[in-house]
């Protein structure tokens, strides 16, 4: 049996076994009949064998001449392959359209433009893969004038939708299609965007089911509003669904996190109860609403919105437990999952993994739930050595070994109480005896079953920050960090009022706002642009040690001066 084969049957029996329950013991087993799982639907046997997918983001969704317009090379049969050699059995295809389609009233899509959408589609089949193709940007370009513009956006979407019905009617019933992605509608209510939008749904199912062919019963994707799972959305899709009575569809959300963690803003810099809490109400609600009713659901899109600046928002052991949870979430709910990249996460060109921890991650979510811990980084003085704890969270394995640079340790040299694990004085001494900063050893704590969790050693004394004088464009604080890492950053003003962008909250936006560099900390020029002139600002910098240094910045037009407290 191929790997392709042998995942689709994993898929499909792991969620089967999730709609029937836990399995009685043998002893008190009911007979075959009444044990038997409930048949599954075409739909959701797709939709399981999908699972895990992956977004080809920024390429055909472009907003511009062509596919590259956004910085990606273009499509490969390689880049598919890659993907289907990472265990991926599915990809997300979105599709930006407005700019290639011609006038009222046929609205002809660009010949070249289609063609090469249906090149790179079947690129991917050919590959063995799911596809699922959507309509993307034109969400926000376009069909958000709906409340205004009602019947020119019918009639475009209704015309983009015929075309794409024709062309593709034939093709395998591997392909996907979605209605659009995040939908959205400018200057109206909740009411009467679901109003709209199950207008939309519902004319892009007519349409496809009456282009016959394969498209007669082939799977159709429906969103939610903003493709969001609060429980309003996903009861006015409901609706949607009971009213179509169709059985060969399936819902679709995305979930990039609870947003102050998600963007490390307003002190979510830690995937902290309240994080986890909202991820675990999201796929409650969709596991509820939609898969405990029947109708398989696909998470078209997940991540962290900090990724689309760079990896580095989040802290790397905080991203990981975020993932960790939410592949383990996914699994248990029945949820196929798609991971978007676009471009920031496997190379297009080199299809190696720009951070290949967090891939690991991803990856092993997909069968089982790994160890994690309270931190993955421990901060040592040189000077002043002492105990350090970690709290593990152990996700029902077993602690199987700790250690040390690969060396395993003798249970004599850490204690475990439980779940807390101690690295002794004794332990840590050696490894920042040379006075040196920074990361001087990695702890591994393996567990049963699962990816190793792996906590760094980090040498590190109090940073000390120097005054500068610059322009609001490029101003930056001399920083010797002293081995330690910047968390994040609060701004006030003298009376305690909160200064800079998210006026709401001290604690300012990662990257955004503030950002670490080697030997000095960046303030961008967006703090500044919300930073009343002439009015001292006090900074409070928080580092992952827990030590805390004070600045005070002032702005006076476009000059800034800044001074240590």
């Amino acid at each position: 049996m191929n790997r392709r084969l042998w995942a689709s049957v994993t898929a499909l029996v792991s969620t089967a076994a999730l709609a029937a329950g836990l399995a009685a013991p043998a002893a008190a087993a009911p007979d075959a009949a009444t044990a038997r799982a409930p048949k599954q639907t075409a739909a959701q046997k797709t939709v399981a064998a999908m699972q895990p997918g992956w977004n080809l983001g920024n390429t055909l969704d472009a907003v511009g001449p062509d596919e590259t317009a956004w910085g990606n090379p273009r499509v490969t049969e390689d880049l598919f392959d890659a993907v289907e050699d990472e265990g991926f059995n599915s990809v997300r295809i979105p599709v930006t359209f407005g700019q290639h389609q011609g006038p009222a009233p046929e609205y002809p899509v660009d010949p070249v433009f289609l063609d090469r959408v249906e090149e790179v589609v079947d690129m991917a089949l050919d590959e063995g893969l799911y596809v699922l193709l959507d309509v993307h940007h034109d969400s926000w370009q376009w069909i958000n004038q709906m409340p205004t513009q009602h019947d020119a956006v019918l009639a475009q979407y209704t015309a983009l939708w015929e075309q794409l019905a024709e062309r593709f009617r034939d093709h395998p019933r591997r392909l996907l299609l979605e209605s659009v992605n995040e939908p959205q509608f400018a200057g109206v209510d909740d009411a009467t965007s679901y109003a709209l939008l199950h207008e939309l749904n519902v004319v892009f199912h007519e349409i496809v089911r009456s282009s016959g062919g394969r498209n007669a019963d082939r799977v159709l994707v429906l969103p939610t509003l903003h493709t969001n799972a609060e429980q309003g959305r996903l009861d006015a899709l409901t609706a949607t669904f009971e009213q179509l009575d169709d059985p060969n569809l399936a819902a679709t959300v995305h979930y990039y996190g609870y947003w102050p963690f998600s963007v490390n803003v307003a002190g979510g810099y830690r995937y902290d109860a309240t994080a986890q809490a909202d991820t675990e109400g999201t796929f409650a609600r969709v596991h509820d609403s939609f898969v405990a009713q029947g109708i398989p659901v696909i998470l078209g899109e997940y991540g962290l919105l900090g990724f689309d600046r760079h990896t580095g928002t989040i802290q790397q052991g905080e991203k990981l437990k975020f993932f960790e949870h939410v592949g383990h979430l996914a699994r248990t709910t029945g949820v196929t999952t798609m991971l978007w990249d676009n471009g920031q996460h496997l190379s297009r060109t080199a299809f190696t993994w720009q951070d290949p921890a967090l891939f690991a991650q991803i990856r092993e979510s997909w069968k089982r739930q790994s160890g994690t811990a309270s931190t993955d980084q421990v901060f040592v003085r040189p000077g002043a050595v002492a105990d350090q704890t970690v709290t593990l969270q152990p996700n029902g394995n077993r602690v199987k070994d700790v250690r040390l640079d690969g060396r395993r340790l003798k249970p004599s040299q850490y204690r475990l109480d439980g779940d807390t694990l101690t690295l002794p004085a004794a332990l840590l001494r050696p490894l920042v005896a040379d006075g040196a900063y920074g990361t001087r050893a990695v702890v591994e704590v393996r567990f049963g079953k699962g990816l190793p969790w792996r906590i760094e050693v980090v040498a590190a004394d109090t940073p000390a920050l120097g005054d500068a004088a610059a322009t609001v464009d490029d101003f930056a604080i001399p920083t010797d960090f002293r081995g330690d890492r910047l968390a994040t950053m609060e701004a006030r003003y003298a009376d305690g009022t909160n200064a800079g962008p998210h006026g709401w909250t001290s604690f300012k936006e990662f990257d955004v706002t503030f950002a670490p560099e080697d030997g000095r900390i960046l303030l961008r020029p967006a703090f500044f642009a919300e930073v009343t002139d002439g009015a001292p600002v006090h900074l409070t910098f928080h580092f992952w040690s827990g030590d805390t240094v004070d600045y005070t910045v002032t702005r006076t037009g476009t000059t800034v001066t800044g001074t240590a407290d």
